[in-house]
């Protein structure tokens, strides 16, 4: 990446803190994470697991990063509340970048990071995102959905990373990309898609397979292994052994209307039940426009 010399990069995703993954995963990830020595940390969403119960821990995990942390949120995250994941986040001293960027300076460098809100459940606004980027300035992007990179690889966003897949959680029979790729619709589903190559400039995009689990806390075959990865920034590819090379994204399918309406409203709905439960009103879930 032009202008930088050597900015390291830790990306972690879905860390769902909560009853699926033991606290002992989620402080073996911080403790790599530290490790690395990064001079910044990005996490992709996906901090929680449809709850709120398990905040204080997150706040905990996020406390005991030692570099910067900076985040966007996934669809578990507004299932659970995005205020409360927000608040959490923020008290464990992370940035939230909800449809916004910033600009963070290490020694006399300045790295511009962009960070889209979630996709998956109708926040993502890109437009908001980019308002304000210097050109002059490099720039790295953050968005739970992969699929995501494509619109900001053309506003100038030359890599992207990501997460929301798992890697598909089982990897065995390529069962990973059945589920994740044919059925759920995703052209890019873990590791590096798209091209940092000068001939190819396009832009890239990595999907982590993440630290956590959704749902029920099984992950199985080498791909859908818990990771931390490093990247170093302004180094160019090659120069040293990498454990992931491009790779053809797959088909893909764009959601139908249908489908977007219905995930926005399910936030609604979630929502709505936990005003009913916390004595905050009954006033019914609209279906979104």
């Amino acid at each position: 990446m032009e202008h930088l010399e050597g900015l390291r990069v830790a990306h972690l995703t879905d860390l769902h803190v909560g009853r699926v993954t033991p606290m002992a995963v989620q402080y073996d990830a911080v403790s790599m994470t530290n490790a690395g020595e990064p001079d910044i940390v990005v996490i992709s969403g996906d901090f929680v697991c449809h709850s709120q119960v398990y905040l204080d821990d997150l706040i905990e995990v996020i406390s005991k990063i030692d570099a910067p942390v900076f985040a966007v949120l996934g669809n578990h995250d507004h299932w659970a509340g995005a205020d409360a994941v927000r608040k959490a986040l923020k008290r464990g001293g992370a940035e939230v970048l909800d449809n916004a960027n910033t600009t963070v300076s290490i020694g006399r460098q300045h790295l511009q990071i962009v960070g889209l809100d979630d996709a998956y459940t109708g926040h993502a606004d890109r437009r908001q995102a980019l308002k304000g980027l210097r050109s002059d300035l490099p720039v790295i992007g953050l968005s739970h959905i992969g699929e995501e990179a494509d619109g900001l690889w053309e506003a100038g966003v030359p890599l992207v990373f990501s997460g929301h897949t798992h890697a598909g959680q089982i990897t065995v029979a390529r069962l990973h990309e059945l589920s994740v790729g044919k059925l759920a619709g995703h052209k890019y589903i873990h590791g590096l898609y798209g091209s940092r190559g000068v001939e190819d400039p396009r832009g890239a995009v990595y999907v982590g397979a993440g630290v956590g689990a959704a749902v029920v806390p099984l992950r199985v075959g080498e791909r859908a292994k818990r990771e931390v990865v490093f990247f170093e920034l302004g180094e160019q590819p090659g120069s040293f052994v990498e454990h992931h090379r491009e790779q053809p994204a797959h088909p893909g399918r764009k959601p139908s209307q249908k489908t977007k309406k219905r995930r926005a409203l399910a936030v609604l709905r979630k929502q709505e039940r936990r005003d009913r439960r916390n004595g905050d009103g009954n006033g019914a879930a609209h279906t979104p426009s």
